[in-house]
């Protein structure tokens, strides 16, 4: 059974005051402890209610409210989601919060989540469990990797600059636990690069050449609102490298066009509204 603890929120955790290390070691104690056991499945801190909404429905008018809100004692600051086979078994886990949270005063309430088998058979619990089903399937990230001959550094450079993105990571062989083991003239090149694109991720990384092959049969695609931008971005992208469809009007959006950078990758972009 799946139970949630709801954290209650109180003066401190409205005003916004952040957790002390004290607090933060011990919520990660807590924590641990719950994953060994296999019994965590979820849980995070809440914002002030300054910064949020309410959203009230009546009789069919929607009202929305902005925080804060005054009934501190009614609001949560946070919630931890548990596995327990009882709610006396969820309460024990619930007794053992750390102490230090709120200088020892803190409320918690325990609720048992509800499961599709609490409900009759029906048609339309078909759709929630195939949702489920779906949610399981589904990865947390799905994103190009793409392979480099040596050139990843130089490359991520170029895209991050053209594309306004941020290089989250870099690291080389000779920074990796495999430093020992990598040949003298390889240490520089890249073991893996990661580009941050808004909520968008390219990774990549050199390959040796007995493990590189030309890409093909897949484009990194990219869209962008604007034609006028996407026509800059193709023709940086394009320098060095090979058109493969000049960017022009389509059936489908304003402006379309496909490309081999000088690296190798080949990509595509799409821009603007249908035309």
């Amino acid at each position: 059974m799946r139970f949630i603890i709801l954290r209650k929120a109180d003066r401190d955790t409205e005003a916004g005051a952040m957790p002390d290390e004290e607090l933060i070691a011990a919520m990660g104690r807590y924590n641990e402890d719950l994953v060994n056991r296999g019994l965590l499945l979820g849980g995070d801190g809440l914002r002030p209610s300054r910064e949020g909404a309410r959203i009230t429905f009546s009789r069919g008018k929607i009202t929305v409210s902005d925080g804060p809100f005054a009934e501190t004692k009614e609001l949560l600051a946070g919630f931890t989601v548990i596995q327990a086979d009882s709610l006396a078994e969820a309460v024990a886990i619930a007794k053992r919060w750390p102490p230090v949270d709120g200088g020892g005063n803190v409320h918690l309430e325990v609720r048992r989540l509800y499961e599709l088998c609490d409900f009759g058979e029906s048609a339309s619990l078909d759709l929630h469990a195939d949702l489920r089903k779906r949610r399981e399937r589904q990865p947390a990230l799905l994103n190009p990797y793409v392979l480099f001959r040596g050139d990843c550094r130089e490359a991520f450079e170029f895209y991050a600059d053209c594309l306004g993105g941020r290089i989250e990571m870099m690291l080389t062989h000779g920074e990796s636990p495999a430093a020992k083991d990598t040949a003298p003239g390889w240490r520089d090149k890249i073991l893996h690069a990661q580009l941050r694109l808004g909520s968008w991720t390219l990774m990549g990384s050199d390959a040796p050449p007995e493990h590189y092959s030309t890409p093909q049969g897949f484009s990194v695609q990219v869209s962008l609102p604007d034609a006028r931008q996407g026509e800059i971005t193709f023709k940086r992208l394009a320098e060095g490298g090979t058109i493969r469809m000049p960017f022009e009007k389509t059936f489908w959006v304003e402006r379309f066009g496909m490309l081999v950078d000088r690296f190798g990758i080949p990509w595509m972009l799409n821009c603007g509204r249908p035309a």
